[in-house]
């Protein structure tokens, strides 16, 4: 069933009647981790090393053209075909609509969630991810201060967005805990662990956003997806 992907050549399945996940623990691809070890539904992870460019080989652009993790094959798709599908918001919504959690199903609610669910995509991430490049990658070779000056500016108006939001709420969208919160975790706990930025955008002022973090990051199954794919 699944031998008609070529990226099963490089990644073979040991399962192959389960979800197959191709990822890394950055904070895009613990979304997907995350989500799975909380739906419960079976797949098994696959490491895509950034080291050796795995995301750039024939095999992996034949499931995503846009090099990027995570991605995943599902064997059991609609109407029992497989699925293959790629950017971590649109599988963290298949994911609840399968499985039947995380998103709720009052219009209402599920419209909220879905709300900061695309926060997240279309800003708090791709806005953090530049912080981080200027403050902690390569960006830091570069003596212009303009660039860094404007995403560290834009990563703490989101920040207060999110800070404010939280407020008196125990989660960001909805009743319970949601795919919106799933999203927007591991971008928050990438602050800490990988950009070790929490002095240079004063994480200290975010009391809501650290507290919520804190109970985020301490389910059982955040703690397993953090290291999902394991590295040898």
């Amino acid at each position: 069933m699944l031998d008609q992907f070529d990226i099963t050549n490089r990644w073979p399945a040991k399962d192959s009647s389960v979800i197959q996940l191709y990822s890394q623990t950055t904070p895009n691809g613990i979304k997907a981790s995350a989500m799975l070890e909380e739906t419960g539904l079976p797949y098994e992870a696959h490491l895509v090393r950034f080291e050796t460019e795995d995301q750039f080989t024939p095999e992996f652009l034949s499931l995503n053209p846009n090099n990027k993790i995570p991605a995943i094959i599902d064997p059991n798709g609609p109407d029992g075909k497989p699925l293959p599908l790629w950017e971590s918001g649109a599988i963290l919504i298949y994911l609840a609509e399968k499985s039947g959690k995380l998103l709720p199903t009052d219009m209402a609610k599920r419209t909220e969630v879905l709300q900061w669910l695309m926060w997240q995509m279309g800003g708090f991430g791709p806005m953090l991810g530049q912080f981080g490049f200027f403050y902690a990658y390569g960006g830091k070779e570069i003596e212009d201060p303009r660039p860094l000056d404007r995403y560290r500016t834009e990563a703490k108006r989101l920040l207060s967005v999110l800070d404010n939001r939280l407020e008196g709420r125990s989660v960001v969208a909805g009743d319970d805990y949601s795919i919106a919160d799933i999203a927007i975790w591991p971008w928050v706990r990438t602050l800490f662990t990988s950009y070790k930025a929490a002095d240079a955008l004063g994480l200290e002022h975010y009391a809501n956003v650290l507290r919520w973090h804190t109970d985020c990051a301490d389910r059982p199954a955040s703690q397993a997806a953090i290291n999902i794919p394991p590295r040898p």
